[in-house]
């Protein structure tokens, strides 16, 4: 066991026995479910460990598919929250590396499941179940937050006895609820452009919540994050895998540095301030092995100094699952890799990266670049059948053994605990803010800190000449890759869609072709606009 609160993260969610069913088949979808009791009812919450079980629920569904793990619904007894699509498909981590990660030179999948290749090729439509999956996963955490803040207020608390002490610890919990929902919010924004914005204030029933802009929906998230900075705990001050101040403004500086794209407006001025106030949060580059950060004892190895906002794996506690770093896991080894030396049971021959990105690194071999780990045993770095797993060098950034070489708890479900938020992007934002000129940035603060990062993985420093959006771009995709940044950043350069950059079957041929510049952005799951007919499709769909 890592921390008391992953074993409630997971362990309760059996015991809450709540499944919403925000889904691709049911006509309520993207509305607000017609009654309380699809939610927690009143009895539930008399009991005042009910609170942070709630709260347990929102963080282990960033991992997680339902209640029991992958909520099979093939299984009685057991419901993933997304009814239609099953638990693993649906977790919230998965969802994020389909999307994040196969749109991009970073990786591509084996597997023709349903409409996945159309991932890998950027040849998506409106109809994919992949998409529906991760809208209505984010509009699903935004609701069980919604419901919680609603059951949460100072009235009902009062109404049920609740004493000082434990109001002051659910003011707490309220404050990490709502970033969790402005996290969502953010995914939607990015992915997916005008989405509704729902809050605790709207009512419980059914009604079609109205359509904002992509502006809007950032000046929400905005408003939120800045506000969370009077109510989320100090820096560092959290346990372990929950939220403090820091995320919130880490978050922010995502948001800023994103905003010519979010909005049309400029905003690297704010984006180098929040990155200064993270760099001087308390939380601290991790002078580790650049390995110890992917391991399965990266939450006490060291690693853990310069993670803000992890997304906790544990074997023990986390019932069978296809979702978050099991997927990533399991998924990544084929060929002729020795599954047991990753630490894991077996191999399910999908993920590789592209020719392309390898060709980022100095040589193949990574021998200059530590953070460079391909496997290339049998594997072709020419990838000539999208569907044969030795196409394509495997990648072992992640790995569930020990930073010593001991074993994982378990060989099935990794401990590796997933970065979300690291110090070292804030390190990296802040150089790319300074470039695009941030005058709150200084350039020879943001060299040191770019050759911190190069320091720790025996790359050679760089100067300041050297030092080019281009540079920083590259430096990105080596230092932040396979961690759900990609096709965000390939974006605000300009080089996700459109004939720039061209890596292996974008656009679905063999050497890559340029794509349609409307791609930047996800159409809206043609489902969800069934479900709710006064959704506007994205412009191109």
């Amino acid at each position: 066991m890592k921390i008391s609160f992953k074993y409630i993260s997971y362990f309760f969610l059996f015991v809450l026995g709540i499944s919403m069913t925000l889904t691709s088949c049911t006509d309520d979808l993207n509305v607000t479910p017609k009654d309380d009791d699809e939610f927690l009812s009143e009895t539930f919450f008399q009991d005042p460990a009910s609170y942070k079980q709630v709260l347990a629920k929102l963080y282990a569904g960033l991992y997680v598919g339902g209640n029991d793990g992958d909520g099979d619904a093939t299984i009685p007894g057991r419901n993933p929250d997304i009814a239609g699509l099953g638990g693993d498909f649906s977790s919230y981590l998965r969802l994020l590396f389909v999307t994040q990660e196969f749109s991009t030179d970073e990786a591509i999948i084996a597997w023709a499941d349903g409409t996945l290749p159309t991932i890998n090729a950027q040849t998506w439509a409106p109809a994919n179940e992949f998409l529906e999956g991760t809208f209505s996963r984010a509009f699903y955490h935004i609701s069980v937050a919604n419901e919680f803040l609603r059951q949460t207020t100072d009235e009902k608390l009062t109404a049920r006895g609740v004493d000082a002490n434990l109001k002051a610890e659910i003011a707490t919990f309220r404050a990490e609820a709502r970033f969790l929902r402005a996290f969502s919010y953010y995914n939607l924004m990015d992915l997916f452009g005008n989405v509704p914005i729902t809050t605790e204030n709207d009512p419980v029933g059914f009604f079609y919540p109205v359509q904002k802009s992509r502006a809007e929906v950032f000046a929400f998230v905005e408003s939120e994050l800045k506000d969370l900075d009077n109510s989320l705990m100090a820096s560092k001050a959290n346990e372990y895998g929950r939220v403090d101040k820091t995320a919130a403004k880490f978050l922010l500086a995502q948001i800023y540095l994103n905003s010519k794209v979010y909005t049309g407006v400029e905003r690297n001025n704010e984006a180098a301030t929040m990155c200064t106030e993270v760099i001087n949060s308390g939380y601290t580059f991790a002078n580790v092995p650049y390995r110890y950060l992917f391991s399965a004892d990266n939450n006490r190895n060291g690693a853990q100094s310069e993670f803000i906002f992890p997304i906790v794996g544990d074997g023990n506690a986390i019932r069978a699952t296809g979702g978050g770093m099991s997927f990533i896991m399991h998924a990544s080894i084929g060929g002729s890799m020795n599954a047991a030396s990753r630490g894991m049971d077996g191999g399910w021959q999908g993920i590789r990266t592209r020719r392309e990105f390898v060709d980022l690194f100095p040589d193949e071999t990574a021998t200059a670049d530590n953070r460079g780990t391909f496997y290339t045993d049998g594997q072709s770095k020419n990838i000539n059948n999208v569907g044969t797993f030795t196409d394509g060098y495997a990648v072992t950034k992640y790995i569930n053994i020990n930073s010593d070489g001991s074993a994982a708890q378990r060989n099935d479900i990794p401990d590796i605990d997933f970065p979300m938020f690291r110090l070292t992007d804030a390190y990296l934002m802040y150089a790319e803010a300074t470039l695009r000129g941030a005058t709150t940035g200084n350039i020879n603060t943001a060299l040191g800190y770019i050759n911190q990062i190069r320091a720790r993985a025996n790359a050679q420093a760089v100067t300041v000449p050297q030092l080019t959006l281009d540079f920083i771009l590259d430096e990105r995709g080596r230092e932040l890759f396979w961690e759900c940044k990609r096709r965000t950043d390939l974006i605000r350069f300009g080089k996700f869609t459109g004939g720039s950059k061209i890596w292996q079957w974008k656009g679905g041929s063999i050497n890559g072709n340029a794509t349609e510049s409307y791609r930047d952005l996800m159409p809206i799951p043609a489902r969800n606009i069934q479900a709710n007919p006064t959704l506007e499709q994205n412009t191109g769909y």
